[in-house]
């Protein structure tokens, strides 16, 4: 397990040489020296024996390539969508399954591949004028064939919220898809003309009908799922009885540290940032 000072896919080494996307003899030869992550088209990858992830070379490798950054020792890194190559030993998996166990280089490596991929299936055509787009800066970019335009990946700012009363529990709330048990940390994207903390208020009111105040940030972490960097917080609960206020929400309800310890209720996968943040409140004393 990763170090809890720092949420799962919060993580990574690579080099990402944004300045060299440009440079197509330099894009060149790094596809021919470099190593590529292969992805299929729902995000599975391979990992190895060793639990890390399975890269190939570059050689037999088609489709649309997206430059990762540079390794340690100055590989170029790519990822390419694709059918997963048979290598003996190796297992698909998903960024939700080995998230949190994958090394920093790793994590790092898969969540920018997820996104630049789910970025790309969805942005085939250019918003201004409808005419295909290409990919262009080593898949930091999709140019238009027809005006011109470069447009860049997106992302979604998310506020995730855990929620205390200032002395021994936490709000949680449950979404009906969720396996049987499991409860999290509340969440919503920040609206058009709104404060990070502004978001926390409102979703947390809209979401469980309580209010909040003495928010604080405490970290982020992308979630491509599509597209979104989830911004981590703290609040304190002052008014409002705890109860489900909107349709996103099948539950909402206070949980000791107590009730915690002892399993109750099942936590969020630990790839994810809501994770990070319930096991790090309870870590600390009331």
């Amino acid at each position: 397990m990763p170090d809890m000072a720092s949420p799962a896919l919060a993580r990574g080494t690579v080099d990402r040489a944004a300045e060299r996307r440009r440079d197509e003899a330099f894009l060149d030869e790094a596809w021919r020296s470099g190593r590529v992550l292969v992805l299929e088209a729902d995000g599975r990858v391979l990992v190895g024996d060793d639990g890390g992830l399975l890269l190939v070379e570059s050689a037999d490798q088609e489709g649309e390539r997206f430059f990762l950054g540079l390794d340690r020792d100055g590989t170029p890194l790519w990822a390419v969508v694709g059918e997963l190559p048979r290598k003996l030993g190796a297992r698909p998996v998903t960024l939700r399954d080995v998230g949190a166990h994958l090394s920093d280089r790793d994590a790092g490596l898969y969540v920018t591949a997820i996104a630049l991929a789910n970025w790309h299936a969805t942005h085939r055509r250019c918003p201004r004028c409808g005419e295909p787009t290409m990919v262009a800066d080593g898949g930091w970019v999709r140019r238009c064939l027809v005006d011109g335009t470069d447009h860049f990946p997106r992302t979604d700012p998310a506020v995730i919220v855990l929620v205390h009363d200032g002395a021994d529990r936490c709000l949680l709330g449950r979404q009906p898809s969720w396996p049987r048990g499991r409860y999290s940390t509340l969440a919503g994207f920040v609206e058009p003309g709104e404060s990070l903390e502004q978001a926390v208020a409102r979703e947390i009111r809209e979401e469980s009908g309580v209010d909040v105040d003495d928010i604080v940030y405490r970290g982020s972490q992308p979630w491509p799922f599509p597209a979104s960097l989830m911004l981590g917080f703290e609040a304190r609960a002052v008014g409002g009885d705890a109860k489900v206020s909107d349709d996103e929400l099948e539950d909402v309800r206070w949980f000791s540290r107590e009730d915690l310890r002892r399993g109750e209720p099942m936590l969020p996968p630990p790839a994810s940032i809501a994770h990070w943040l319930i096991v790090n409140w309870l870590s600390r004393e009331s």
